[in-house]
Formats: C-alpha cells, structure tokens, sequence
C-alpha cells in the first residue's frame, strides 16, 4: 500500500475522532444552564451542572489532543504535496 492512501486514512480517522467529540461536548452542554442558584432549595440543580461541568471537563483535554492530531496531520497532508510538487517541477529530488 502507497504513502498516501495511509496519509488520508489517518488524517480522515483524526478528523471524524474530533468531530464525535465535538458532538459529544455539544449534547452534553445542551441542558447545561447559565444561571446562578443562590437559594439552598436548589441543590439539586446545583448537583446536576455540577455533574455536567465535570463531564465536559474530561471531555475537554481529548478534544484539545484531537485538535492537534488533526492540525498535524494537516501539515504532514500540506507538506507532502507541497514537495510533491516541487518533485514534479524539478524544484527538490
């Protein structure tokens, strides 16, 4: 198997890792609520977005690996047929 069929799996595989976490933190913050619960009969709500905070906040350091394995993969991606083109022009071996 060829260079760049890995190449495209790879970064495809990266993108799609992302993408599901993206869409993971997004239904997770769905019922998440921007407001302050000052009275002590609201415990239970204060105990729910404390439990949504927590979830998204495991969430948050995959994502940032995510972010950067696909903004690696981008560049191996760019940088590959940029000398791929300079090959083809007879600009670098």
């Amino acid at each position: 198997m060829t260079f760049v069929p890995v190449m495209w799996t790879v970064w495809s595989t990266f993108v799609l890792f992302m993408a599901a976490l993206y869409i993971y933190r997004s239904s997770l913050t769905r019922d998440e609520e921007d407001q302050i619960f000052l009275d002590d009969s609201f415990d239970h709500e204060k105990a729910a977005q404390a439990i949504i905070v927590s979830k998204v906040a495991r969430v948050e350091p995959l994502l940032k690996v995510a972010r950067w394995l696909v903004l690696t993969m981008t560049a191996v991606v760019i940088v590959y047929y940029v000398h791929d083109i300079l090959a083809q022009l007879n600009i670098v071996r």
